[in-house]
């Protein structure tokens, strides 16, 4: 059994002060209380998963910034970037790269993760022997890291929602239905030699990329289902011209989600979807770090909120990983939108305190996992703020939270477990030094190969 003696702590019920836990073996908090702690720490709080991520795109970071000859650069622009890249990863590029990547979300606050995997293939599009080779580079991350993971494997059918044939650089991402359902069950054998807290899950690309047929097979899962949603106007336009209706408006009629489903960026959407999708159930998988980088729009985060919607916090293209930035980003979209301050907030409640929260508990739901709270019987996900940090004198409550976001950054988080697996001492992953050769290895055969 492992004791935390916490000086201060965000439970369920609001702020304590003096609070011990007790973790059991199996990851879960065991009980309020205890003897001779292993561990004191100054602010513990409940850490959020990160919903959504392409970790192989971690390595482009800094590659997509220069203006190309067109008058205009956007999303589609980008893409083709990223389609060369990818052309030359190798599974063990995958692993370095994902592990890269799930250190920095775990010393950025996060336990969890939601990896929305597409990267199936061989370049060229032929299948690995395995056909979840890159899957298991992704568990294989996981077990060096010690991340909670969700790995969501991707059905990408098509290269447009008129069924056309997938273009060079998608070749790598396709199947049709049933080699998708091998693949599927092979990456869930591949993340049973990861501890009990992984999870698998369904994720239809979009619906520009999957048929009709295909997302209703999808939809019957009992497992989290993610799908990029009205992220783009072009992408938009492409469904209302090809289904008579709006992205979000189709799925509302078609393929109506629930809570079983996280839907990413939705960044497109009119006030009436925006409401009734929130009142569906489903989580918003936002991503305001990338959703900037790419120009997307800003989410209607104030018509969701107020519609009593659900959202979780991703880092997509990771090209930057920082949980405290993304929802300092998130609210700071509203007040350009809005003019206006703490626009997110509850009437007379704390920014930080409402961001936090919604992120804790729909990141949760979204990667279907038993964390987001510290109560009995939750899996041990915690983060050990830097009580002693200057910033934070004087400061209690909800305030720690505001100073965090908004005046602060990571470099707050000292600790980090992730179903009781102490991963990050000391503001450090514990296996740090082997993840960062093993990813600088990785950039340095890609820069002789780019």
């Amino acid at each position: 059994m492992t004791v935390i003696h916490a000086g201060a702590a965000l439970l369920a019920d609001g702020w304590q002060t003096d609070v011990t836990l007790t973790l059991a073996p199996d990851g879960t908090i065991a009980q309020f209380g205890g003897e001779s702690p292993d561990h004191h720490v100054g602010i513990l709080l409940p850490a959020p998963a990160n919903v959504h991520s392409h970790a192989f795109q971690r390595a482009m970071a800094g590659l997509t910034e220069t203006r190309g000859p067109s008058g205009r650069d956007s999303f589609w622009t980008w893409r083709q970037l990223m389609f060369r890249f990818l052309d030359r990863l190798t599974p063990e590029d995958i692993r370095a790269i994902t592990a890269q990547v799930q250190m920095e979300m775990l010393e950025s606050g996060c336990a969890a993760s939601g990896e929305f995997h597409y990267l199936h293939h061989q370049p060229g599009g032929a299948p690995y022997a395995n056909l979840a080779e890159t899957s298991a580079a992704i568990c294989a991350a996981a077990s060096k890291t010690g991340i909670g993971l969700t790995l969501l494997t991707v059905l990408y059918e098509q290269g447009g929602v008129d069924g056309r044939p997938l273009g060079p650089g998608q070749i790598r991402f396709g199947n049709d239905l049933d080699r998708f359902q091998d693949l599927h069950a092979q990456a869930a054998k591949a993340l049973s030699a990861l501890p009990d807290d992984a999870r698998i899950g369904v994720a239809p690309h979009s619906l520009r990329a999957v048929t009709r047929n295909a997302l209703a097979e999808l939809a019957k899962s009992s497992s989290p289902i993610h799908m990029h949603l009205a992220e783009q106007v072009a992408e938009v336009d492409e469904i209302k011209a090809a289904y008579g209706a709006r992205p979000v408006e189709w799925m509302l009629e078609h393929c109506p989600p629930d809570d079983n489903w996280c839907l990413i960026h939705c960044t497109q959407m009119e006030p009436h979807e925006t409401a009734a999708l929130a009142q569906s159930g489903a989580v918003a998988g936002l991503c305001p770090l990338t959703e900037s980088s790419l120009g997307d729009g800003i989410f209607d985060g104030v018509r969701w909120l107020e519609s009593n919607g659900a959202i979780g916090i991703g880092s997509d293209s990771n090209i930057r990983i920082s949980l405290a930035e993304e929802l300092r980003q998130l609210e700071y979209s509203q007040r350009l939108r809005d003019k206006g301050r703490a626009v997110l907030a509850a009437p007379g409640g704390s920014t930080g305190r409402r961001l936090f929260d919604a992120a804790t508990a729909g990141g949760a739901q979204a990667i279907g996992r038993n964390s987001g709270r510290i109560a009995p019987g939750y899996l041990a996900d915690l983060i050990a703020l830097d009580a002693d940090d200057a910033d934070l004198i004087g400061r209690s409550g909800d305030q720690i939270l505001d100073t965090w976001i908004f005046a602060r950054d990571d470099r707050l988080v000292r600790d980090v477990w992730s179903a009781g697996r102490h991963v990050v001492q000391n503001r450090r992953h514990i296996a740090r030094e082997t993840i960062t050769a093993d990813y600088r290895a990785c950039l340095s055969r890609l820069a002789e190969v780019m």
